[in-house]
């Protein structure tokens, strides 16, 4: 079953259940109203026929049942009926029953009834003993009735009560018409589910019909529109941005192929000539030969080291997992001071390490150091001095060159990007872009900039670690 469908089902339910459930609270709202109003109406019945019972001038009649009406005995003559004591109902209203049970049980009825309305042992123990009125639904020659007893003053209990017969059938018309409206509801759901659906996945749509023509044409420049700020609008905009770094990846790929190539142009070249030139064997004397060696040896670690940039920064962000762990970064740095002592011997480090602990892979971490200060010491005069600065999770390194060219400040961590003066120098372009992208898998930064008085500065920036 596609989204669409499952989508389109799912609202129609949601409808139809809300349908539902709202026809079933409309149904018991109306009915508990209905019950309500009958219950208020005989409890005002029951106060107006117990009125008159106690009336200091009853109606002709009703004086002995009232004299009796609180003792054991039977009332007098034992026939003598309850005097219409209900009154006359409204327009429209439906007639009230009413009758008097005696303390000693008998019952006593409303000339002319029809009916007898039930009682039960608890209305007799009510008009024995007295209590809270009670009121009860019962059923007499196939009429449902609602029933009040509520006990007397004098002693006995009054019962009152109306047919329930117009009641039900106002709900059984009731439950009709919402049944009609829940069906009609649901229909109307079921018809506009699918509209809905398509409507609110358009977006979604779109997106999955530009991925399937990306996928086919390999076209990364499609972009989808976006609408609203909305889920599927956030989906919209996070594809483009997908598509975005995509194309800029794809680019950054191109142009590092095309940069490698030619970077390894030039040493290829000279590797052939050389090599070719050894290869004539004995035409050449012993310092010819083992100066040819020397440059082929040379060259051969230039273009190692150059692959091996080449293949770091080729390498995707995420690709290979950083085993991270806590790293002291001022020890990390003083050994990369030494590393680089060794190599450049003329030059002189001044170190100002102060303890940093960061969460990083020391040996990445390691290599983007190592390139800071290569950079550093390949723009230091002879004899000059390279300062090196280490604190909160910072590692700064400053030379007392030349500087950067104020116009290509924003290049220098670009890949195979070489300033004029360094074009006769060794090394690829690639060491400070390198250590860039070390910093940035750390969740850190590499900033370039011009000392005052002269020289170069390169910082990277981690997270400290919590545990420093």
């Amino acid at each position: 079953m596609t989204l669409r469908r499952r989508l389109a089902l799912l609202s129609a339910l949601a409808v139809a259940l809300t349908v539902l459930l709202a026809s079933a609270l409309v149904y018991a709202l109306v009915r508990d109203r209905l019950r309500a109003d009958i219950d208020n109406d005989l409890r005002n019945q029951a106060d107006q026929v117990a009125h008159r019972i106690s009336a200091p001038t009853p109606p002709p009649g009703i004086v002995a049942l009232r004299e009796h009406a609180g003792r054991k005995g039977e009332p007098p003559n034992g026939g003598v009926v309850l005097e219409r004591a209900v009154p006359a109902p409204g327009p429209g209203a439906p007639p009230a029953l009413a009758q008097l049970i005696t303390a000693g049980g008998t019952v006593v009825t409303e000339p002319d009834s029809q009916f007898t309305i039930p009682v039960s042992s608890g209305d007799r123990q009510l008009a024995a003993s007295g209590g809270d009125a009670d009121f009860a639904d019962v059923k007499e020659g196939g009429t449902e009735l609602r029933v009040l007893t509520q006990p007397l003053a004098e002693g006995g209990a009054i019962q009152v009560a109306r047919s329930l017969a117009d009641t039900e059938h106002t709900l059984d018309t009731l439950v009709i018409i919402l049944a009609l409206v829940s069906a009609g509801g649901i229909a109307l759901a079921a018809a506009l589910g699918p509209v809905v659906a398509r409507t609110a996945l358009a977006p979604a749509g779109e997106v999955s019909a530009t991925a399937e023509e990306v996928a086919r044409t390999h076209d990364l420049t499609h972009r989808i529109e976006v609408r609203g700020d909305d889920e599927l609008g956030r989906l919209a905009a996070s594809f483009n941005e997908m598509m975005a770094a995509l194309e800029r990846s794809e680019a950054a790929q191109r142009r590092l192929v095309a940069d490698a190539s030619h970077e390894l142009r030039t040493p290829l070249a000279t590797l052939r000539t050389n090599i070719e030139t050894l290869g004539r064997g004995d035409s050449l004397d012993p310092e010819e030969r083992n100066r040819l060696v020397g440059d082929v040896t040379q060259e051969l670690e230039e273009m190692t080291e150059l692959v091996g940039d080449v293949v770091e920064l080729a390498r995707a962000p995420g690709q290979d997992a950083v085993e991270r762990r806590d790293v002291a970064l001022d020890e990390l740095t003083r050994d990369a001071v030494e590393r680089a002592q060794r190599r450049v011997r003329e030059i002189r480090f001044e170190q100002r390490l102060r303890p940093s602990l960061v969460h990083a892979d020391a040996q990445r971490l390691g290599r983007a150091i190592s390139n800071m200060l290569d950079n550093a010491c390949k723009w230091s005069p002879p004899g000059g001095t390279v300062e090196v600065e280490v604190t909160d999770g910072r590692v700064t390194v400053r030379d007392h060159g030349r500087g950067f060219p104020p116009d290509d400040l924003d290049k220098v961590f670009d890949r195979f990007w070489r300033a004029d003066e360094a074009r006769g120098k060794p090394g690829s372009g690639l060491g400070l872009a390198i250590a860039q992208r070390v910093a940035e898998e750390h969740g850190g930064s590499a900033v370039a900039s011009n000392a005052e008085g002269g020289g170069a500065v390169v910082s990277l920036q981690l997270p400290v670690s919590r545990a420093s």
